[in-house]
């Protein structure tokens, strides 16, 4: 809930928010018989969350959430996340000169949470290198912090997002750490990309050419899905999907490596469908094993045992970012779309009637132990919405995005420093049974949380000044 003050700003504005929103979703939506098949290019490269960002997978300890946390224990937790790039190739950007096609609208006088998360947590790490280490969580939150750059032009945000990452790469673009053994450690690669299309200096081509060179070493599974991270042996995670498609499918279209990373993603992606969908519920199992043998696998399907929210989230953010570059005549396509068209109507049956939300275990919610996770509802906000403004479902399914955004934004308060704080949002996690998704904390201020909800921000809300 909204603390103090904007308690009562919030509540004043939802209404007419909502019926801003549902005018526009309903009037501006471009749903013409060619939108599905065609990305938008009238913007010249840019428009997608990624291609202004990205994000990486989720696995414990797989690196330093320096985020500051009301909740004990979750220091150092990782998991994965991110968003990608349009034609101009700026992952996760808003479409300035478009219509507000399935976006949101605001009032003259609301608060520019996207300003604020960012200033709030900038104020709390005031040297980049308190974020820590290379990893997605932390570059996960700067991708969305440079989004808000883009909107703004606010100087001090580029630079922020500049310094963490020169501190990963030297005047030759030898990049630190030098090797990439998982999905998680791919995922930072996008701030290479953001940085070249800002300066146009070389050592960030060569640093992300490094990352791109892994991909074709890096192991796989018998039908050439890559491998979570090098040491889990023929395991594929929804995550993984955000964490290493995005990137690659980003540095092809900006250094003329697209035939392959059109290829590689959307087969990856549709693979990746593949092991992961489930029978009844309309979304993806959180992961699959190849070898039936992990601890968490049910050995007659070597599916996991449950459908975490965030690594559909994940799944749903990738599939965006890539439809943004992938050429409309590419045979991939269709499929691609077919497959998101039909998880969206799973998040659709799955999102929370009371509050726009979704579950931590998504498919659970009359469970009253099962809890609201703030994190991967922004994920479904944001492909939703842009789902609906490319034409890959109908207008009338703004209204789920709405909703979701209205909610989120619930999950936003003021602390009594004046800073903003974004609540119920589960720590970097790695795969498990029900009891284990229910029982991780529920972090404040997690860089999951604000990155996605950066990234959503800048979709729903990109004309707020």
């Amino acid at each position: 809930r909204i603390a103090g003050r904007e308690h009562g700003m919030l509540l004043q504005r939802r209404l007419a928010m909502k019926a801003a929103l549902l005018a526009l979703a309903i009037g501006a939506v471009g749903c013409s018989s060619d939108a599905i098949n065609t990305p938008d290019t009238s913007h010249g490269a840019g428009g997608s969350a990624m291609m202004g960002g990205g994000a990486g997978s989720e696995a414990p300890g797989s690196g330093g959430n320096a985020v500051i946390d009301s909740s004990p224990g979750t220091a150092g937790a990782s998991d994965s996340a991110g968003a990608v790039a349009d034609a101009s190739l700026d992952m996760g950007v808003a479409d300035a000169d478009r219509p507000d096609e399935g976006g949101a609208a605001c009032d003259a006088g609301a608060t520019d949470w996207g300003k604020a998360i960012v200033d709030s947590t900038n104020k709390r790490f005031p040297t980049p290198a308190q974020l820590g280490a290379w990893g997605y969580q932390p570059a996960l939150f700067l991708h969305g912090e440079y989004l808000v750059y883009k909107r703004t032009h606010d100087a001090r945000y580029l630079a922020y997002v500049k310094a963490w990452v020169d501190a990963h790469v030297d005047a030759n673009g030898n990049t630190n750490p030098a090797t990439f053994d998982s999905l998680d450690d791919m995922m930072p690669g996008n701030l290479f990309l953001d940085l070249y299309q800002e300066t146009s200096d070389a050592r960030y081509k060569t640093a992300a050419g490094k990352i791109r060179k892994r991909y074709d070493t890096y192991p796989r599974t018998t039908d050439r899905s890559f491998f979570h991270k090098i040491d889990l042996i023929g395991q594929t995670w929804g995550d993984g999907v955000f964490m290493g498609l995005p990137f690659l499918a980003r540095y092809g279209h900006l250094f003329a490596d697209a035939a392959y990373a059109d290829s590689e993603t959307t087969d990856q992606l549709l693979k990746y469908h593949d092991h992961l969908k489930h029978p009844t519920n309309g979304v993806h199992y959180h992961a699959w094993d190849e070898q039936g043998d992990a601890t968490w696998t049910n050995p007659a399907t070597k599916h996991s045992p449950e459908s975490w929210c965030r690594a559909v989230g994940w799944y749903a953010m990738a599939s965006i970012e890539i439809l943004e570059v992938l050429p409309a005549d590419h045979p991939s396509r269709t499929p691609v779309i077919a497959v998101l068209k039909g998880l969206i109507d799973g998040y659709k049956a799955l999102q929370d009637p009371a509050t726009g939300r979704w579950f931590q275990v998504i498919d659970r919610g009359l469970d009253p132990n099962n809890w609201l996770e703030t994190s991967c509802s922004s994920m479904l906000t944001y492909s939703v919405s842009r789902a609906v403004q490319r034409g890959y479902v109908p207008a009338s399914y703004a209204d789920i995005a709405i909703r979701g955004y209205q909610g989120v934004l619930e999950k936003i308060s003021l602390g009594q420093d004046g800073l903003t704080n974004i609540a119920d949002i589960c720590i970097g996690t790695g795969v498990g049974d029900y009891a284990f998704y229910l029982a991780r904390p529920r972090a404040t201020n997690d860089f999951h949380g604000l990155g996605a909800f950066l990234i959503m921000y800048e979709q729903l809300a990109s004309r707020c000044r």
